[in-house]
């Protein structure tokens, strides 16, 4: 018996099984393992249509296992399907498949260029225009570009963070002339201060020129504080020169007046004006007991 007259005589069988009564659906499995044995061709495959039929059982089919052999099947002879073309068709494919080749792959190195551009070039120390080798100094410069870098945008046509930082380490250590505690103390300084999320101010104006490198080089805690610290300080400057005035001058005890924080009557009051002679005078009270001190007009 040939190929096409045993595929057939299979053929026939599972029509049975696909008609929908159910018969021989236990035969179907050992039926498909024999197809799969049978060396089917292009030809056998078009006279017998064997393909439509087998598709047909799958989907009928509730066993996984006849379901998953129909599958493998098929699939296997969709590769002769798509293996019979013409010569003429296959140089055609072949040229239109190089064509496409050659169309994707200006596309993928144009879209690898981007992802370069993308990417942020990571900075080396030293740079080229680097007038040193010191390993210390090297290290502190690197640490102010990160500091001055920040987490902000950089303005348009102002100096990158590297050459900010380099002009800002060569100032620092034109003061010194080495790399010892007092060189390294004020370079972590800067640091703190143009890395403060609270002051945002000063890594700003140094970006922008406002403050120069050798001014920024020289500046006290002080004034590199933003203005609500220093506000601050201003306030408890006065306050402190109020109380060591208080303090200067003898007052007079007294026990009519209670301390709010301890609750005893043992306190001293002194009386100044510190408004205008039209208005009375303020009176400074200081417990002897806790050493709390108030103020009443």
């Amino acid at each position: 018996m040939s190929v096409e007259e045993e595929v057939l005589r299979i053929q026939k069988t599972l029509n049975k099984m696909t008609s929908g009564d159910g018969t021989g659906q236990e035969q179907a499995l050992d039926l498909l393992k024999v197809l799969q044995k049978l060396p089917v061709n292009l030809e056998v495959l078009t006279k017998t249509r064997i393909g439509m039929t087998v598709n047909a059982l799958r989907k009928s089919s509730t066993d996984e296992e006849v379901i998953s052999l129909s599958k493998t099947l098929i699939k296997n002879w969709k590769k002769f399907l798509s293996g019979s073309s013409t010569p003429n068709s296959k140089d055609s494919g072949n040229s239109s498949k190089k064509t496409k080749e050659k169309d994707e792959k200006p596309k993928e190195t144009e879209n690898k260029e981007k992802e370069k551009e993308k990417k942020p070039v990571p900075t080396t120390f030293p740079p080229v225009s680097s007038n040193t080798t010191d390993a210390v100094r090297l290290k502190c410069r690197e640490l102010l570009a990160v500091a001055i870098r920040g987490d902000g945008e950089i303005p348009e046509g102002c100096a990158t963070p590297e050459e900010l930082a380099e002009e800002l380490e060569e100032a620092v250590f034109h003061e010194f002339r080495n790399t010892d505690m007092r060189y390294k103390n004020r370079i972590r300084s800067r640091v703190a201060n143009l890395k403060d999320v609270k002051n945002p101010g000063l890594r700003m104006n140094f970006l922008v020129g406002v403050i120069s490198a050798n001014k920024l080089a020289v500046m006290t805690a002080e004034e590199m504080a933003s203005d609500e610290m220093k506000s601050l300080r201003n306030k408890f400057l006065k306050e402190s020169i109020n109380d060591a005035q208080l303090a200067t001058v003898q007052g007079t005890k007294t026990d009519l007046l209670k301390c709010g924080k301890c609750k005893k009557r043992n306190c001293t009051y002194n009386q100044v004006q510190t408004r205008s002679a039209d208005e009375p005078m303020t009176t400074f009270v200081m417990c002897n007991e806790c050493g709390n001190r108030w103020k009443f007009c």
